[in-house]
């Protein structure tokens, strides 16, 4: 069976990223060395408390001055913080394939509003899916049950309708126990064969 809805994690697999870029800028203007600032906005409680959407743009801002002595102005502090990301070619081809076809698509992340921000701005396939589904906006993150319902809600689709790609095997897990039709991510050539297989029916 076609899927009817195809749906896509952002980071790692349809865009790379590296906090290490981040951090080593941050870094530049701060008191504290990068691996240090890598570790605080990449895996801390704060950067989940703003992908949760409990801090706003400004107090996730105000929290980094606090932790780092960064001395620059959040709109700095932004461009620094969000231009990490780099596009992974055969994965953004996957989905115009499917989006020429008229196959639904959609975004399903984990992020914040700045990186959401970033990418809408500079990556141009970002613009053709039919909806998206973040973290800060539904103040809850994959694997949790309210992010996927929220999905299912918006897409009007459950169960095998839905054929869902990610890189964490705990997202996948979760959207398998819905009765959704998984692919867990591991290189793009894997992901390409798997989709062509189904969407060839």
């Amino acid at each position: 069976m076609i899927p009817k809805v195809v749906i896509f994690d952002l980071g790692k697999v349809l865009v790379d990223f590296d906090y290490g870029i981040a951090a080593r800028r941050i870094a530049a203007r701060s008191d504290l060395p990068s691996t240090e600032i890598e570790a605080l906005i990449g895996q801390s409680d704060l950067i989940v408390d703003y992908e949760l959407g409990r801090l706003g743009r400004r107090g996730f801002f105000e929290r980094i001055c606090q932790a780092t002595g960064f001395r620059g102005t959040i709109d700095e502090f932004g461009e620094y913080f969000a231009d990490i990301f780099t596009a992974i070619p055969p994965m953004i081809e996957l989905h115009a394939g499917l989006h020429r076809r008229g196959i639904q698509t959609y975004i399903f992340s984990n992020t914040n509003d700045l990186a959401i921000e970033h990418v809408r701005r500079n990556f141009p396939f970002f613009r053709d899916f039919d909806g998206y589904i973040f973290s800060y906006e539904v103040k809850a993150m994959k694997p949790a049950a309210k992010i996927y319902e929220a999905l299912e809600k918006r897409a009007g689709r459950h169960g095998a309708d839905i054929l869902y790609l990610d890189d964490r095997p705990e997202n996948v897990a979760a959207g398998a126990a819905r009765g959704w039709r998984t692919v867990l991510h591991e290189t793009p050539e894997k992901s390409c064969a798997v989709l062509a297989e189904m969407i060839r029916q």
